[in-house]
């Protein structure tokens, strides 16, 4: 008889859903002297945003770090904006589905010459990641246990809103893909029809044009 093969156990629902949806990492990069650079992020409407910043000037730099703050939505709209940013945190809540775009702008100290790459992290959340669950849990007076179920429950229906907005939009993609084939063949239909129409007058046209030349009878 062959050996028995060792079957892995299927993972319980609920890890399952904590590693699909991990917790997010800051992003790190360089700002250079003079430069601009935005990160833009889609964010569902009514979702609470946080985040926290931090401009480090390069090692053995004499002057200090330098830069403005600004995040926007699609519309322009000022959501936060910080001058001589060094290290900070800011919140808001979406009022719609958008796009939103952190910038941050090195500003060169007057009198000085080239500004060294400057490091920025940021650590944005939304969502679930953005409650402070240790808070509620003070606030409520909940248990471990509860808080960790509150979380699950929270993560469960940003998920099944996530799955429904995407329903929505393929829905929305669909109903404009059928409107299109629908005008692509009406103008095919009417391209026809003058196609058709102009062959029959020429065919006239030329008929009229060689009896008058008597031509043809």
């Amino acid at each position: 008889p062959g050996r028995p093969r060792l079957g892995r156990a299927p993972l319980p629902p609920l890890l399952l859903l904590l590693l699909l949806v991990g917790p997010a990492r800051p992003i790190s990069f360089q700002l250079p002297g003079k430069a601009r650079k935005c990160l833009r992020e889609e964010i569902h409407r009514d979702t609470l945003v946080t985040g926290e910043y931090e401009i480090s000037a390069p090692p053995g730099s004499s002057s200090g770090p330098s830069a403005n703050l600004k995040i926007t939505d699609s519309a322009g709209h000022i959501l936060y904006a910080k001058e001589d940013a060094t290290k900070g945190k800011f919140a808001f809540t979406t009022e719609d589905y958008d796009m939103f775009e952190a910038c941050f702008e090195s500003k060169l100290p007057v009198g000085t010459g080239r500004m060294p790459d400057q490091l920025v992290t940021l650590d944005m959340k939304h969502g679930v990641e953005a409650k402070n669950y240790e808070e509620i849990a003070k606030v409520e007076k909940l248990k471990p246990l509860e808080v960790e179920l509150r979380r699950l429950e929270d993560l469960s229906e940003s998920i099944v809103n996530d799955f429904a907005y995407m329903k929505k939009r393929e829905e929305e993609m669909r109903d404009t893909n059928e409107s299109t084939n629908t005008r692509v063949l009406y103008f095919s239909i009417f391209s026809m029809c003058c196609l058709i129409g102009l062959a029959t007058w020429q065919v006239f046209y030329l008929r009229r044009f060689f009896k008058a030349k008597k031509l043809i009878e």
